[in-house]
């Protein structure tokens, strides 16, 4: 701890005359994030700009309770930068408990060590079981082959669970080290989040078709001409998902099944909820390329009966000129479609520093995975 601290703490524990809890906080790695305290008073909010601390001096910060809080019997908190991908970790890289406090009034005293940066560092035990599927899975709609991965709850083989299902895009960039633009590392993302106890999954990882990739993921006839996603829709549908159900132990039903992925993956999975409402209850879409289609149309979508669905939409505002325009727009029109109005709930996250890179789609993955299959309050 900076030494200067010691009295910047004395002098303000000698101020300190009114009866509120005043939480102190000193730790040893600082940077210019904020720190907010995140607890059962709040709802576990990790960015309430009411529990934002006061930062008083370098890797010290303060907060004081308000004098008409109403304080419960025992108080439950965590510090986080403002996410809980940024949350508090101890020296080891460990998840810490919750803090625990009785007192109303006086000064506590606290200290973190590390903060989680990207929901990093990961613990190798709680990695996902790695299962490639095939090299050469056939593709009847499009009469190609293609590679496809299973990643597996970590404790997928001593456990008789059956889970939810994500199919995602683009496999290449998703957990491969040595991917050209570097890769999502879903893998260690999975890994947290089974840490955390925030839920498991199966994610259905399928390769694209390298430089077929956008014709394969283009929908009908747009501006980059006709594509062959309507063929690549009904394959991961009509082929792939029942070989996946009826080889892992899987929630086969709607609202336990998603598809996702970025860019154009992001395009063709919204496609997929369209042509697919009565199979992908969610939907993970991230900066999807919807320049390619200015006019998406939402008429003649219909559920056999009504169920919700559930579209995490994410866009970077560092991403194109238009990307934020085109994602609010979509929002939009996706709300208006009588279809959808009482049926859909749409979160959309915008970071205004994102760039179209796997860098920040990686970041927001976990994020989309918790809330679209396992928050069930936050809609």
């Amino acid at each position: 701890m900076n030494p200067n601290n010691n009295s910047i703490l004395q002098d303000i524990e000698e101020d300190l005359t009114e009866p509120q809890l005043n939480i102190m906080l000193t730790t040893d790695d600082d940077d210019l994030r904020p720190v907010y305290i995140s607890g059962n008073f709040n709802e576990w909010h990790t960015q309430d700009k009411n529990f934002e601390m006061e930062k008083i001096g370098e890797g010290l910060y303060h907060f004081k309770f308000p004098h008409d809080f109403n304080y419960p019997d025992e108080l439950l908190y965590k510090f986080t930068k403002g996410d809980w991908s940024e949350v508090e970790i101890d020296k080891y890289g460990n998840r810490t408990e919750n803090r625990s406090c009785r007192q109303h009034s006086g000064v506590r005293k606290e200290h973190v060590d590390l903060w989680r940066k990207n929901w990093l560092p990961f613990k190798p035990n709680f990695l996902p079981q790695i299962h490639l599927i095939s090299d050469e899975f056939e593709m009847p709609q499009l009469n190609k082959k293609r590679k496809i991965w299973a990643l597996l709850p970590y404790d997928y083989d001593s456990s008789d669970e059956s889970y939810p299902v994500l199919y995602l895009q683009d496999a290449q960039n998703l957990f491969n080290e040595q991917a050209k633009y570097g890769n999502w590392e879903i893998d260690k993302k999975l890994a947290v989040m089974s840490e955390y106890n925030i839920g498991k999954i199966i994610v259905i990882a399928v390769e694209h078709a390298e430089k077929d990739r956008i014709k394969e993921y283009n929908v009908g006839k747009t501006v980059l001409g006709v594509g062959q996603g309507k063929k690549y829709i009904r394959f991961i549908t009509d082929t792939l998902k029942p070989f996946v159900d009826k080889k892992f132990r899987t929630k086969k039903e709607r609202e336990f099944t998603g598809i996702g992925g970025s860019s154009m993956g992001g395009l063709v999975s919204i496609y997929s909820g369209l042509m697919y409402p009565e199979v992908y209850g969610k939907l993970m879409i991230f900066s999807p390329s919807l320049w390619v289609v200015p006019k998406m149309n939402f008429t003649g979508v219909e559920f056999d009966e009504p169920a919700d669905t559930k579209i995490y939409l994410y866009a970077g505002g560092d991403e194109s000129e238009t990307m934020i325009e085109h994602v609010k727009r979509f929002k939009k029109n996706m709300i208006k479609s009588e279809f959808i109005a009482d049926k859909m709930k749409i979160k959309l996250s915008i970071n205004m520093e994102g760039k179209h890179s796997e860098t920040y789609w990686s970041d927001e993955f976990p994020k989309a995975i918790e809330w679209l299959f396992f928050n069930t309050k936050d809609h």
